[in-house]
C-alpha cells in the first residue's frame, strides 16, 4: 500500500496547480510525508470512507474544468500516475443489520474536479469495507455509460467481448476498488456499492462500524455545492425482547419499530462531510441466554427447494462459568512465517498464555521439518511456568525449514487423551498448504468421533494467501471449533486473540436442539453444532423440510456439567431474506463440504447459491458490464438476429477469491502473500540517490530551469557549478554513511 500512498501524495501535490477562489486552501500532505511515507505516515493517505480518485498520467490535464487557471505548462509524464481525490457532492449511506451481519448500501456523487473539460482520464473508485467484508456489488453511472458488476460462471464461455484485466480488486483485504476508464474532465461519478460485514459483539452489545471518514479535501466549495448527507439503519434483532439503544456517532431519530424491528434516519445538509465512522450499538435485554430459529420458505428461484431457518444465540450477560480448560498451542515455524508474521504468532501466544486462568494447562508444540514441543506433557498454568514457555518461544519460534501438520496434530491430541474435568483445546496456526490436507481432515474426523462428547475442540487460524484457508475452515468445522485468518501482517496479532477468546471461553457445550423429530429433513450447514462462547453470539443456519412446533429446546452442558435446556422461538420471517443475511458464511462453509468430499453437485449449489447473491465463491467470478446508455436504447429496436455487436463489455476483476492453497510456494517457503515482495537490499544505495534526485527535480520546472541558465553569464555558471559540486559531494557523504554506517554517529 506503499505505492498507492505515494500516489496520493503525488496527486495532492499536482492538486496545488488548481485556482479555486473562494474555496478551501489546496490540500496539503500530512505532515512528514516530504521523506517519503513510512508505513506509519501512509496510513494517513489510505482511505478511510468510500473515495475515488483521478487516475493522472499528464500533468498537462491537470486544471478546472470550467474556468481555466493558466498555470504553466508541465512537460512529461507520471509513472506511476499520480492519484487525485475528487471532491463529492452526495452521500447516502443505508445499513440494514439482521443477526450477525449487516448488508451496506452505499450512494455517492463524484465530480471531475481537477480535469480540464477537452481531457480525459481513468477514475479510480476504493471501498474500504468493515471486519469480514464481502462486496456484493458496484453500479456506476459517468455520462451515458454504464458499470455494473456480475457474478458468473467459472466455466462461462459466453462472453463475446472480453475488457482488459486491471479494471479492479482488492487493493488489500476488505479494501474494493474499481477503475472507470476515459472519464471527461467535469464530469459527474455516481455510484452504488453493496458490501456486508459482520457485527462486532462485546460483553452483551451488539454494533456496526462502517469506514466513514472523509478527509478535508473531499469537500467541495461550500457556496457552489450543497451537501446533502443522509443515513438510513435497520436493526432487525431477531429477538421479540426490547431492543436497547446503547450508542450512536451520527444524530439518528428513530423513524419506526415494529417488534423487534428498529428504523432510524438522518438527513441534513451539513457544512463538511462526516470526519468519523459511523458506528451504532445495542442490546437486547435479557439476563441470561436468549435465542431464536428465524424460519422462511424457499421460493422458485432458490437453490435448493428445502425451506431456510438461521437459530441465533445471544449467551447474554450473566456471569456464566467457563469451561476449564487443557490447551494446546500448535504453531507453524516454517521458513515462510520467518521475520514478521512469526513475530506477531509469538506476541500472540504470548498474551493467550497471560489470560489462561488458575487450574487451565497448557502446552506449546512448534512444527516445520521437525516438531519441537515446550513440555513432555501438559503443564498446569502459574507465573513460573508462564514465564518459561515465554522464554522457550524466544528461543524455538525461529522460522526455517518445511510445513508438517498431520505430525503436529497427532501429538497434540496425544497430549490431550489423558485429560479429565476440563476442555481440551487445540489451536492450529499456520500459513501453508500440504498435500495430505485430506487425510488430515478424515483422520481427525474419526478421531474425534471415537472419543465422543469429551474430544478436543479444534480451533484452526490461517495466515497470508498460500494456506488452503478451506482445508482450516473444514477441520475446526469438524472439531467443534472456531475459523479465522489474517490476510495482512498488521492484523495478524489483534485477530489471534480476538479468535482465541472466543474459542477459549466456552460456556455451554454438546449443542443439540430437538427438532428433528418434528422434520421430515434438517441439515445445518456446519458439520457439528459449535459450543457457545461467552465473547460471540451463536449463529447457525441450514434447510428444513416439515413444521417447525411454536418453540424449539435447545439442550447443552454448562462448566459443572449440568444440562441446560434453552428456549427457542420459533419466527417465520418475509421481510428480511435469511440467504441474502447468510449468504457468505454459507457459501464459505459449504465450499468447505465440497472441497473434502469433492462432491460436484455440491459444488453446482455453491455455484448458483453465489450467482443468486452475487457473493462471490471459488467456483463463480466477478465481470463488470460496461453498457452505453445510449446504443442499448438503440439496440432493443433491431432484431434479434443481429447478435454479438450489442453485446456489453464484460470486464474480469481478479484476485477476489483465496483459492485453495499454494503448495509450490509452501515447499518453495515463500512469504505468506502478505505483499509484494521488498526489493533487495543490494540496491539500497541506488534508492537513496534515487530518492536524493527525485525531490530535487520536484522542486525545479523544465523550463524555467532552462531559461534561467540561458540568462547566466560565465562567472555566475561556473560559480553555480562549484557550489552543485560541493552539494553533491556532502550528499555523496551523506547517502554512503546512512548506508555502510546505519545512519548511526559513529
Amino acid at each position: 500500500m506503499e505505492d498507492f500512498a505515494r500516489a496520493v501524495e503525488d496527486g495532492l501535490k499536482l492538486s496545488k496547480r488548481l485556482v479555486l477562489p473562494g474555496g478551501l486552501p489546496p490540500p496539503r500532505p500530512p505532515t512528514g510525508m516530504e521523506r517519503g511515507p513510512d508505513a506509519a505516515v501512509s496510513q494517513l493517505l489510505l482511505p478511510t470512507a468510500p473515495m475515488a480518485y483521478a487516475v493522472v498520467s499528464d500533468p498537462g490535464a491537470v486544471d478546472t474544468p470550467d474556468v481555466p487557471s493558466y498555470q504553466p505548462y508541465v512537460y512529461g509524464r507520471l509513472d506511476p500516475p499520480a492519484l487525485i481525490p475528487l471532491q463529492m457532492k452526495e452521500i447516502d449511506l443505508a445499513a440494514d443489520c439482521t443477526l450477525d451481519a449487516a448488508a451496506v448500501t452505499l450512494r455517492a456523487r463524484w465530480w471531475l474536479h481537477c480535469i480540464t473539460r477537452s481531457r480525459e482520464c481513468d477514475v479510480r473508485l476504493v471501498v474500504p469495507m468493515g471486519e469480514q467484508g464481502s462486496i456484493l456489488g458496484a453500479e456506476v453511472t459517468v455520462g451515458r455509460r454504464s458499470y455494473n458488476t456480475q457474478v458468473i460462471e467459472v466455466e462461462d464461455h459466453t462472453m463475446e467481448n472480453i475488457g482488459k484485466a486491471d479494471t479492479g480488486g482488492f487493493l488489500k483485504p476488505h479494501m474494493f476498488c474499481l477503475t472507470i476508464p476515459q472519464v471527461e474532465g467535469g464530469a459527474d461519478i455516481v455510484a452504488t456499492i453493496r458490501w456486508s460485514q459482520k457485527l462486532h459483539y462485546d460483553n452483551g452489545q451488539i454494533s456496526v462500524d462502517i469506514p466513514f471518514r472523509f478527509p478535508y479535501y473531499v469537500n467541495p466549495l461550500p457556496k457552489v455545492f450543497m451537501k446533502r448527507e443522509k443515513i438510513q439503519l435497520t436493526v432487525n434483532s431477531g429477538f421479540s425482547k426490547e431492543v436497547l439503544l446503547q450508542g450512536t456517532s451520527h444524530p439518528l431519530k428513530e423513524k419506526a419499530r415494529q417488534g423487534e424491528k428498529l428504523s432510524f434516519l438522518h438527513e441534513a445538509i451539513v457544512e463538511f462531510w462526516s470526519s468519523k465512522d459511523f458506528t451504532f450499538s445495542y442490546s437486547v435485554y435479557s439476563g441470561d441466554f436468549s435465542g431464536s430459529i428465524l424460519v422462511q420458505p424457499s421460493t422458485s428461484q432458490d437453490y435448493d427447494d428445502r425451506d431456510r431457518f438461521s437459530i441465533f444465540l445471544l449467551p447474554g450477560s450473566g456471569n456464566r462459568k467457563v469451561f476449564k480448560k487443557a490447551v494446546v498451542f500448535v504453531v507453524d515455524t516454517s521458513g515462510s512465517m520467518h521475520g514478521k508474521p512469526l513475530e506477531n504468532v509469538k506476541n500472540a501466544v504470548s498474551t493467550a498464555l497471560s489470560e489462561l486462568a488458575q487450574g487451565d494447562y497448557f502446552n506449546i508444540v512448534t512444527f516445520n521439518d521437525e516438531l519441537h514441543s515446550f513440555s513432555s506433557c501438559l503443564e498446569k498454568v502459574n507465573e513460573k511456568t508462564t514465564a518459561s514457555a515465554i522464554d522457550w518461544m524466544n528461543g524455538n519460534f525461529v522460522g526455517e525449514g518445511g510445513t508438517d501438520i498431520m505430525h503436529p496434530l497427532s501429538e497434540a491430541m496425544a497430549l490431550l487423551s489423558s485429560v479429565h474435568d476440563v476442555l481440551p483445546q487445540i489451536f492450529l496456526m499456520t500459513d501453508g498448504s500440504v498435500d495430505d490436507e485430506h487425510n488430515i481432515c478424515q483422520t481427525m474426523k474419526t478421531e474425534l468421533i471415537s472419543r465422543g462428547p469429551k474430544s478436543p475442540r479444534i480451533s484452526t487460524f490461517g495466515l497470508g494467501l498460500h494456506c488452503n484457508h478451506y482445508f482450516l475452515r473444514m477441520l475446526a468445522s469438524v472439531g467443534k471449533g472456531h475459523y479465522d485468518s489474517a490476510l495482512e501482517t498488521e492484523s495478524v496479532e489483534s485477530r489471534i486473540l480476538k479468535w482465541f477468546r472466543r474459542a477459549s471461553n466456552t460456556i455451554v457445550s454438546n449443542i443439540s436442539i430437538d427438532a428433528t423429530k418434528h422434520l421430515d429433513d434438517f441439515e445445518v450447514d456446519s458439520e457439528y453444532i459449535p459450543d457457545i462462547s461467552a465473547q460471540c453470539p451463536l449463529c447457525v443456519s441450514g434447510q428444513y423440510r416439515g413444521k417447525f412446533p411454536e418453540t424449539v429446546v435447545a439442550k447443552g452442558y454448562l462448566a459443572d456439567m449440568t444440562e441446560i435446556s434453552i428456549e427457542l422461538k420459533v419466527q417465520h420471517i418475509k421481510d428480511t431474506p435469511l440467504d441474502e443475511v447468510l449468504a457468505a458464511q454459507q457459501i464459505a462453509l459449504l465450499t468447505a463440504k465440497a472441497w473434502f468430499s469433492a462432491d460436484k453437485q455440491l459444488e453446482r449449489k455453491v455455484m448458483d447459491l453465489s450467482i443468486q447473491n452475487s457473493v462471490l465463491s471459488e467456483y463463480t467470478r466477478m465481470v463488470v458490464l460496461q453498457t452505453n446508455l445510449g446504443a442499448a436504447q438503440k439496440g432493443k429496436q433491431k432484431t434479434k438476429g443481429h447478435k454479438g455487436s450489442n453485446e456489453p463489455l464484460r470486464i474480469p476483476l481478479h484476485g477476489l477469491k483465496l483459492g485453495f492453497g499454494d503448495k509450490a510456494a509452501t515447499r518453495d517457503n515463500l512469504l505468506t502473500g502478505f505483499g509484494e515482495e521488498k526489493p533487495p537490499e543490494t540496491l539500497k544505495i541506488f534508492k537513496k540517490a534515487g530518492g536524493c534526485c527525485g525531490r530535487l527535480a520536484d522542486c525545479l520546472c523544465c523550463m524555467c530551469c532552462i531559461k534561467a541558465c540561458n540568462r547566466m553569464n560565465d562567472q555566475c555558471a561556473i560559480m553555480m557549478a562549484q557550489i552543485c559540486a560541493a552539494l553533491s559531494c556532502l550528499g555523496c557523504y551523506e547517502c554512503c554513511s546512512e548506508v555502510c554506517c546505519g545512519g548511526s554517529e559513529s
